[in-house]
């Protein structure tokens, strides 16, 4: 069957004089489960290395015992399952099936983030929503099961719709018509900018999602002056979401502020705690058990400060290790972006890398002091099962995207096959392309 493929393009390409590319279903890239994997395993160490200190801190605050011991490391190890699930359940299901059901998807995200501002924004329903520090951005599961994020379950929506549409929009050449392209993008963009970061007023969320998009327009060849303009844009409506919201100003203050800032200083508060969690780690860290700043000093210790207290419990190793285990996951998604010649697939593996990307490089740098905080998480390793879940299930989509990459040659008139193609199917991602001899 390979060589009866081999022998049609070959015919094809000489008669046409075009490019021809074999694509064929293949073994998946399972570096990239691989590299999942230990980022989850890695955030099951922290919550067991510092869940307890977490739990004494919240009992002595509320005066209760509800926290056990082992709370935080029970609830994200059952968070780890269900984002498992997710992942294995969108490598297996059938990816035009994604499409075909793509906008439904993003419909209901739009549903969900409408409904959780009447229940929570205007209605005040304590019992549906859980709203903090003014911001309403999670809906309760009843039976104490814990909350669910709608703004994951929207990035998740936006990725997969704005794929296909743009995808269907290369296919048809208007990749950078104005009217038919960029203003429908821009429509779901703004509406999504509304819900995310006006009435939940989570700038973090917000920037991840422009990530998405942009990745994928990026991906999508878009006209570098196109581009340009998008990128003024975005620029110019950042600036305008800072200076209308006191407390986005305040962190920008304090991030210009710079070392300047210290501990007594409220609004400098809690990136001086990670710079000190950070720093006492040192080489090789403080060890399990011995953070100080988990135990109540640094706050979000387990969510968005986790890279902090892993600084100071695994030390300066135990960071290198991370941001090496993310590089190589960040570095999969890009091989198999590049390898995709279906341009729906492309463009959801731009995504995805967008989406990882976007959070990996804006929490860690909050954390070490060269951007603003942004309350973003750290994917995979910080404490919460909406974020893990659904970023598990964009990975799952580019790990089933890894089975469609190219593995055979661009063929023209008599060119050569190169002995590295001749590898067996089955054992192959991504095959080296054939060379003009």
């Amino acid at each position: 069957m390979r060589q009866s493929l081999k022998k049609a393009a070959e015919q094809v390409g000489r008669s046409t004089g075009q490019a021809v590319t074999i694509v064929r279903r293949h073994a998946p890239d399972y570096q990239i489960a691989l590299y999942m994997g230990l980022l989850m395993l890695m955030g099951l160490i922290v919550m067991y290395a510092i869940g307890p200190q977490r739990a004494n801190f919240l009992n002595n605050i509320e005066g209760t015992d509800f926290y056990t011991t082992n709370y935080f490391f029970i609830k994200q190890t059952a968070s780890l399952l269900l984002a498992m699930a997710a992942f294995a359940f969108m490598a297996t299901i059938p990816y035009r099936l994604i499409m075909k059901y793509a906008g439904k998807v993003l419909l209901l995200a739009f549903v969900a983030c409408g409904l959780l501002v009447i229940l929570g924004n205007i209605l005040n329903i304590d019992q549906l929503t859980l709203c903090t520090k003014g911001a309403c951005r999670w809906f309760i599961i009843p039976g104490g099961l814990g909350t669910i994020q709608p703004a994951e379950f929207l990035k998740f929506g936006v990725l997969v719709f704005v794929a296909g549409f743009l995808g269907i929009r290369s296919q048809q050449g208007l990749i950078n018509d104005i009217n038919r392209t960029l203003f429908p993008v821009g429509i779901i963009a703004v509406l999504s900018m509304f819900f995310v970061i006006i009435m939940q007023k989570d700038m973090g969320t917000g920037i991840a999602l422009v990530s998405i998009l942009v990745a994928m327009l990026i991906a999508a060849n878009i006209k570098w002056r196109i581009l340009g303009l998008v990128f003024a844009g975005l620029l110019a409506a950042g600036v305008l979401l800072i200076v209308v919201a006191p407390h986005r100003i305040d962190r920008v203050a304090t991030f210009l502020n710079g070392d300047n800032t210290s501990v007594d200083d409220a609004s400098g508060y809690h990136i001086s705690h990670s710079k000190i969690a950070i720093g006492t780690g040192g080489l090789a860290g403080v060890g399990i058990g011995n953070s100080i700043q988990a135990s109540g000093y640094l706050p979000e210790s387990i969510n968005d400060s986790v890279f902090a207290i892993m600084g100071e419990t695994f030390g300066f190793l135990g960071l290198t290790g991370v941001i090496a285990v993310f590089t190589a996951l960040l570095l999969r998604l890009l091989k198999v972006t590049d390898h995709l010649n279906d341009m729906r697939m492309k463009l959801l593996a731009a995504g995805v890398f967008g989406w990882l990307a976007s959070h990996v490089i804006l929490n860690i740098a909050a954390m070490i002091g060269i951007f603003p905080l942004t309350g973003i998480t750290l994917p995979l390793l910080s404490f919460g099962g909406t974020s893990m879940i659904f970023i598990a299930a964009a990975l799952g989509m580019a790990f089933q995207m890894s089975r469609y990459t190219a593995f055979g040659s661009k063929l023209r008139g008599n060119e050569n096959e190169d002995s590295s193609s001749r590898r067996g199917v089955g054992r192959t991602r991504y095959a080296s392309r054939r060379r003009p001899s």
